[in-house]
């Protein structure tokens, strides 16, 4: 069994499928609270030098994705994780986190953002357990953050640790 990461474009023939399955699954989740088409999306913004969409595969196959783009000049916002439905929960998805901050932290990134929906408790456990801070309270009912003065998102931040700093630590 090989597992690799392999840089792909969002537009990608291969990922339609994976991302159309996403969206299928946001909307079983929300119905139409988070549309497909309520943000504006350009390909070149996941495109290295400034973003990048990743895919791990094992024996050729996609069992999970994950991209990132620019937030700010020191921040990347992570975007399109997604696992393999009779794969999750084996870590794939920490894996594919992990591999984007060790690439955005090698592209420049100082802080990486990112936002999952109130109905993906498994989503805020994984970003919990990689050590992002939530901007909201994780003791609250998540339902309540879909209500004004709310949007429904869920922030978290990390701070991406250089080598340098690591050293003088």
């Amino acid at each position: 069994m090989s597992e690799q990461f392999r840089d792909v474009s969002p537009e990608d023939a291969e990922l339609q499928p994976i991302l159309a399955g996403l969206f299928d699954e946001y909307a079983a989740r929300y119905d139409d609270y988070f549309s497909r088409h309520a943000e504006v999306e350009l390909t070149e913004w996941y495109l290295p030098p400034q973003g990048l969409f990743i895919a791990l595969e094992r024996d050729g196959a996609i069992i999970a994705t994950g991209a990132y783009k620019p937030y700010d000049a020191q921040t990347a916002e992570i975007k399109r994780i997604w696992t393999d439905k009779t794969l999750r929960q084996q870590g794939l998805a920490a894996r594919v986190v992990q591999e984007l901050e060790r690439r955005a932290r090698l592209a420049g990134y100082r802080h990486i953002y990112l936002t999952t929906g109130f109905r993906q408790p498994e989503a805020v456990k994984l970003y919990l357990s990689q050590g992002y801070t939530p901007q909201f309270d994780p003791g609250r009912d998540p339902e309540e953050y879909a209500r004004p003065p709310f949007d429904g998102r869920l922030r978290f931040t990390k701070t991406l640790l250089h080598a340098a700093l690591r050293q003088t630590a």
